[in-house]
């Protein structure tokens, strides 16, 4: 196997604890292909089923929910080595409730689920690093769903901020998304999301300088937060 899918499979939380060459022999046998898309190819649309399990090897897919209006909320992005639908891949209903869509070129590494399941059942290491996937998932979502509808927008933006400060390990860090991306992560206008920013900044909570964002007073922000 090529050298740089091992090395975006090694990424894959299902795979903790595995070495380059106990990684090398559980896909040793293991028929795969690799599957290509462009950028803003559409990955699996809503109401789609789930019929494969894919890892990212290269490239990001964003995972999206749209609603009859149109409006629609950015729930994440998945990123080299991330494993994709891993809570539909079993399921008994694996219609997707959400579309996924390449914002970046990707390359997927495909296996089907049948062989997925023998793998987990060859090797007990990876059936409880599953359970552990689809556990983060879990409360992922429920955080993600309580943010979206019990918090106001300056609560929600305080959160992502104090997020991206966890992410980037520093309290001044460059933002990779676009204002509409955060504000579609967020199910919030545009000019919502400006508004909040100009006041932590006027403030002096943030200082902020087009996409750069330093957090000058962090506990204030986890106040707001936490409110």
């Amino acid at each position: 196997m090529d050298r740089n899918i091992l090395k975006a499979l090694q990424l894959c939380p299902l795979f903790d604890g595995f070495s380059n060459e106990e990684l090398y022999f559980v896909f040793d046998r293991v028929p795969y292909r690799m599957v290509r898309l462009g950028k803003k190819d559409p990955y699996l649309l809503a109401g789609d089923s789930c019929c494969n399990v894919d890892f990212v090897v290269h490239g990001e897919i964003a995972v999206r929910m749209s609603g009859a209006s149109g409006k629609s909320v950015q729930v994440c992005v998945k990123t080299t080595g991330a494993l994709l639908s891993t809570a539909f891949i079993f399921s008994d209903d694996n219609t997707m409730p959400v579309s996924l869509e390449c914002i970046k070129p990707a390359t997927l590494f495909r296996i089907s689920p049948e062989m997925f399941q023998k793998m987990m059942d060859d090797d007990q290491r990876l059936r409880i690093n599953f359970i552990r996937m689809l556990s983060n998932s879990c409360n992922y979502m429920v955080k993600k769903v309580r943010m979206l509808t019990l918090h106001t927008v300056r609560e929600k933006v305080a959160i992502f901020l104090l997020q991206e400060a966890r992410r980037h390990c520093s309290d001044s860090f460059l933002l990779t998304m676009s204002r509409q991306e955060i504000a579609d992560c967020f199910a919030v206008q545009k000019f919502s999301l400006q508004r909040s920013l100009k006041e932590f900044a006027d403030e002096g909570i943030i200082s902020l300088d087009g996409k750069h964002i330093t957090i000058l007073k962090k506990q204030d922000l986890i106040s707001v937060a936490e409110a």
